[in-house]
């Protein structure tokens, strides 16, 4: 199987990353409204963002998909008004290029939950290198960074990980996937293995 991307493959991950990037941006009005509730219940709800790097390599299952997802969904919602300007590119190819990082060591091979949940752990500790580049958590008290961190990483694992991999199987049960590739009984398994 050729594992190069093509312009079919380049386009419907392009399509799937702007829906993300539409649903960043109603994200970012429920990120901030439940920001002043504190207990980092803004950070739990941040797992979203590293949506479109799991979903679009679960539906086109090749190198380059995470960090083109990503970067074409973080575009998206900069072109859309993102509240966070132009640092919003850098978070999506950061965050991107972390995922892919992770698909690339089972050498895009395995599509299991467990290597979706690593992916969106991957593109957490991402946003949090960024985070600590831009100053942004770096003046918390250990206790409060630590709740920020768990709250961060839970939500990453339940949205970019456990969500984006069922969501992913109901597409391939409903058959919307045999668009872009023809599903056979070896994926559909490879969904299943833990």
């Amino acid at each position: 199987m050729n594992k190069g991307l093509k312009l079919t493959d380049i386009l419907v991950t392009i399509v799937i990353a702007i829906a993300f990037g539409i649903v960043y941006i109603v994200w970012g009005s429920l990120y901030y409204i439940v920001k002043p509730m504190g207990i980092h219940a803004d950070q739990f709800l941040y797992g979203m963002w590293f949506i479109a790097a799991t979903v679009s390599y679960l539906v086109i299952r090749k190198p380059g998909v995470a960090l083109l997802a990503e970067i074409a969904a973080a575009s998206g919602e900069f072109i859309l008004g993102s509240p966070w300007g132009l640092t919003v590119l850098l978070y999506g190819v950061v965050q991107g290029l972390f995922a892919e990082i992770v698909f690339m060591i089972v050498r895009y091979k395995s599509y299991n939950l467990f290597v979706v949940v690593l992916a969106a752990l991957a593109s957490c500790l991402g946003s949090v290198m960024m985070d600590l580049a831009y100053g942004e958590i770096g003046d918390l008290v250990a206790w409060n960074l630590l709740l920020f961190l768990i709250a961060r990483f839970v939500g990453s694992i339940l949205f970019a990980g456990l969500f984006a991999y069922y969501l992913v199987r109901v597409l391939e049960m409903t058959g919307v996937t045999n668009l872009v590739r023809p599903l056979s009984k070896n994926d559909f398994d490879a969904l299943d293995q833990k």
